[in-house]
Parts: C-alpha cells; sequence; structure tokens
C-alpha cells in the first residue's frame, strides 16, 4: 500500500486542520470584501476602486471554492482510509507513490491517471 511513510490517517487528519483554517481565512476575508464593495454603494463601472474590489471578491471566492474542495477530498481521503483503499489509484486500482501521497495526501488517483 503507502510502505514507510507516515500513518496516512494522520497526515490526513493534520491536512484537514490545515485546510479548515485556510476556508475559514478566506471566509473571512471575503466578507471583509463583501463588506467594503457594499458599505461605500461601491459602483463597480464608475468608481475606479470598484473593479479592485470586483476582482478581490471573484478572485476570493474562486480560492475559497478551491479550499472547500481540497477539504472535500481531504474527507473522501480519510473514507479511503477507514476503508482500506488508501494508496491505490482510484481508476487504474495501482499503487500511488508514495512521493505523490506525502506531497498531496489527499490524492485519488496516481500520477500516470492524473496526466
Amino acid at each position: 500500500m503507502v510502505g514507510k511513510m507516515a500513518d496516512p490517517r494522520e497526515l490526513l487528519l493534520a491536512e484537514r486542520v490545515r485546510a479548515g483554517q485556510r476556508v475559514a481565512a478566506l471566509e473571512r476575508e471575503f466578507a471583509v470584501i463583501a463588506e467594503a464593495a457594499s458599505a461605500g454603494g461601491t459602483d463597480d463601472e464608475h468608481d475606479p476602486e470598484g473593479a479592485t474590489l470586483a476582482f478581490e471578491r471573484q478572485h476570493t471566492a474562486a480560492l475559497l471554492e478551491r479550499a472547500r474542495e481540497h477539504l472535500a477530498a481531504i474527507e473522501v481521503a480519510l473514507e479511503r482510509v477507514r476503508d482500506g483503499r488508501y494508496g491505490r489509484c482510484e481508476r487504474c486500482g495501482q499503487p500511488i507513490g508514495a512521493d505523490r501521497l506525502a506531497a498531496r495526501p489527499a490524492a485519488a488517483t496516481c500520477i500516470r491517471c492524473a496526466s
């Protein structure tokens, strides 16, 4: 399966904490940007700062969506650990390399299937 790497469950739990903190930070950042946009009655079309706020709002929303997806992937990886499927590619069934799992603990596919 995974070889001599640290306990995958512990790695994933630590990763889940970091991902949850990132989601919370991005949610706070998004709320601040949304409040700034609505507080000043910003008109994105005519206010020179409006375009910046709109960009920041869209950028933060995209980062938040990606962070939430990562958190969901971690939850799925934890299910694979519980089911004994962790470390096997979801597509081809071959082992996922230890280097890939060390870099991306929630990886569901081997490098070959991911490309």
